[in-house]
C-alpha cells in the first residue's frame, strides 16, 4: 500500500528535496506540499493524506495549531503527524503529542531514518527520536515528586521479557531495533510493547517512556551526558 505524504515546511528548498527523496520511495508518495500550517490543514482536507510531515516554526500558523486542527477533525481521524524540526526541546515534545503528533524526529535525521519513520508512523505506532525521549524524560524528571509517584502502578504486571522491552523503548529505540537487539522480529517486539503499554495504562509509547523512568525500570545513568 502506498504511504500518502504531505510536506509542511516554510523551506521551499527543504521541501523540493524531502520531495525528491520520498518520490524515489516505491510505497511513498508525496501528494502536497505547504508553506504554512494553516495549508497543511486544507491539504490534509483536501487530499485526504495517510501522513503530514510536519515543520514546528511556519507562519501564519504553526505546526503545533495545525498538529491540533488535524488530530482534533473527525474527518481526518486517520492522518497520523510526523514532527520534523530543528528543535527538540522538552516543551516542544510535550506540545506535540499533546497536540496529537505521533512522531517527534530532528531535521539532522539520516533520510533512511526517515523513511522508516514515515513506515512506522503510517502503520500506527509511536515514535520519538533518542533526542526528544531524553528530552521528554528530563521533562519528567524535574516534576515534583508527588506527580511522578502517580504514574508507577502496573509494574508488576510486566512479564521480565516486558520489562526488558520498556527499558529499550525508553531509549528510544524503534520494534525494528528492538528486534535486531533481542534476535526477535520486529511483530514480536511489537506484541510486547502493545503488552506492556496495556498493562501499564500508556496510550502511546511516549507515556511509556515516562513510565519507565518512574517505575525505575530506565536507569538513571541513562540521564547522564
Amino acid at each position: 500500500m502506498t504511504i500518502r505524504v504531505i510536506l509542511a515546511d516554510d523551506q521551499a528548498l527543504l521541501r523540493a528535496t524531502f520531495k525528491l527523496l520520498l518520490d524515489a520511495v516505491p510505497d511513498i508518495e508525496v501528494v502536497g506540499d505547504a508553506a504554512t500550517g494553516l495549508e497543511a490543514v486544507r491539504l490534509a482536507r483536501s487530499t485526504r493524506a495517510d501522513l503530514v510531515v510536519m515543520d514546528l516554526r511556519m507562519p501564519d500558523m504553526d505546526g503545533i495549531e495545525a498538529t491540533r486542527r488535524i488530530t482534533a477533525d473527525p474527518d481526518l481521524a486517520g492522518v497520523k503527524i510526523l514532527v520534523l524540526t530543528t528543535f527538540e526541546t522538552d516543551d516542544l515534545v510535550v506540545a506535540a503529542l499533546r497536540a496529537g503528533a505521533s512522531g517527534f524526529l530532528g531535521k539532522g535525521v539520516e533520510p533512511e531514518s526517515l523513511i522508516a519513520a514515515i513506515r512506522t508512523v503510517a502503520s500506527g505506532e509511536r515514535l520519538l527520536s533518542p533526542k526528544a525521549t531524553r528530552a521528554l524524560i528530563e521533562r519528567v524528571v524535574a516534576e515534583p515528586e508527588p506527580t511522578r509517584k502517580r504514574q508507577v502502578p502496573g509494574i508488576d504486571d510486566l512479564t521480565d521479557r516486558e520489562r526488558e522491552i520498556t527499558v529499550l523503548v525508553a531509549a528510544g529505540l524503534s520494534n525494528d531495533e528492538i528486534g535486531e537487539r533481542l534476535f526477535i522480529s520486529p511483530a514480536t517486539a511489537k506484541t510486547h510493547v502493545n503488552r506492556a503499554m496495556m498493562k501499564t495504562g500508556a496510550r502511546d509509547r511516549a507515556q511509556l517512556v515516562v513510565f519507565a523512568y518512574e517505575s525505575g525500570l530506565a536507569p538513571r545513568i541513562a540521564m547522564g551526558p
